[in-house]
């Protein structure tokens, strides 16, 4: 990641995770004002249905919003990721989730696949000052 400040997150989650990743966002929604958000298509949704957080919707998951968030981060327009992954269910779009996680590792980008992880990064000194 190059040297600036985290000012977009996406978020992101599997179909089983998505009423986590609300009630994660209700926790942590005065530290998500302060960024520009954005997120695949139904999780987006769901997020600002239950929060009023403003939250650019991209395509879903399976049908290329993954990929578009992949861009993002290769354009270095989004700078954090929370994804909520099912470890335990089969996704039919597994190849465009691995491509995703590859190019959050390829640019330095933190990107937390559980809520445990997920809170160590909103919490983070890092997030609130220059990398």
């Amino acid at each position: 990641m190059s040297d600036k400040r985290i000012k977009t997150i996406a978020l992101i989650a599997h179909d089983n995770k998505k009423s986590e990743i609300v009630e994660w966002a209700k926790s942590h929604i005065d530290k998500l004002k302060s960024f520009n958000l954005c997120g695949t298509g139904t999780t987006a949704k769901l997020i600002t249905k239950n929060t009023g957080l403003k939250i650019k919707a991209f395509l879903s998951g399976p049908l290329g919003g993954d990929q578009q968030i992949g861009a993002g981060i290769a354009e270095k327009k989004i700078d954090a990721v929370m994804f909520f992954c099912d470890p335990l269910q089969a996704q039919p779009h597994d190849p465009d989730v691995k491509a995703l996680l590859r190019i959050a590792v390829v640019y330095d980008v933190p990107i937390a696949t559980n809520k445990s992880t997920a809170d160590c990064i909103i919490t983070s000194a890092f997030l609130d000052c220059e990398r």
